[in-house]
């Protein structure tokens, strides 16, 4: 005798992603987390090459706007309120930025697997080769830039407060300059082609835009390491002591 047939259980529908995670499993989706990271951290960069240059306008205003760091967002905030919220943001725009970077990177190998000795690039410019290098040496920068400068190791007369005479006597020790002298060329370059790639991952990536973005770029990049390398410089060269 026959069994009667059971009819079959009905698929259990896949759970879809968020279209957020989806997007950012994109491409495109990794692309504009770096534009929008990048945004941020290009504009931090800027307005901490500005404040820097206050250090030559001597101890005393250059000490009271390091003050105004720690005091910022008074009397709402307590004291380093405001400055651990924009350095926990930066951490995270920095986290993202690295993070989407990278894994964008593994997906243009996957999708063209021809070693990068092998590529023809005659249509690629010098920084553009060299921004996965230049990421790292920022990257390793800016925490030798932390411990210098904000916690005093590797300096040799570091004292807590006077920010002014930690600036000149770290720099006069010849190979911390050349190490920021270094960075920041890295750095420029990586502005340079940073702020390029930013652009086209907004979408301003038309032929009329271009002479508009390349000047953009380059005189931002410039700005920035001109300024930057100034500092290591003018104290070698006793202009700032």
């Amino acid at each position: 005798m026959m069994q009667p047939m059971t009819a079959a259980a009905p698929a259990t529908p896949r759970v879809r992603a968020s279209w957020i995670v989806e997007f950012y499993r994109s491409a495109i989706g990794k692309k504009a987390v770096m534009a929008v990271s990048g945004v941020f951290l290009f504009g931090w960069i800027f307005l901490h090459m500005a404040g820097n240059l206050k250090v030559y306008t001597g101890a005393e205003h250059y000490n009271a706007y390091a003050q105004f760091l720690i005091t910022m967002g008074a009397p709402l905030l307590p004291n380093k309120g405001a400055l651990i919220a924009v350095r926990t943001l930066l951490l995270i725009a920095v986290w993202l930025h690295i993070q989407a970077a990278t894994q964008l990177t593994i997906m243009n190998q996957k999708a063209r697997p021809i070693g990068y000795g092998e590529r023809d690039y005659v249509a690629g410019s010098y920084a553009a080769r060299t921004m996965r290098w230049g990421g790292v040496i920022i990257l390793l920068f800016v925490i030798y830039h932390v411990a210098h400068l904000t916690f005093g190791k590797f300096h040799p007369d570091y004292i807590e407060g006077d920010v002014y005479h930690n600036f000149v006597t770290g720099f006069q020790v010849w190979w911390a300059s050349a190490i920021y002298i270094i960075a920041n060329l890295a750095l420029g370059m990586h502005l340079y082609h940073g702020l390029w790639s930013m652009f086209n991952s907004l979408g301003l990536n038309h032929a009329r835009f271009n002479a508009w973005k390349r000047g953009f770029a380059t005189i931002f990049a410039v700005i920035v390491t001109l300024a930057n390398v100034s500092f290591p410089i003018a104290v070698l060269t006793g202009f700032l002591h």
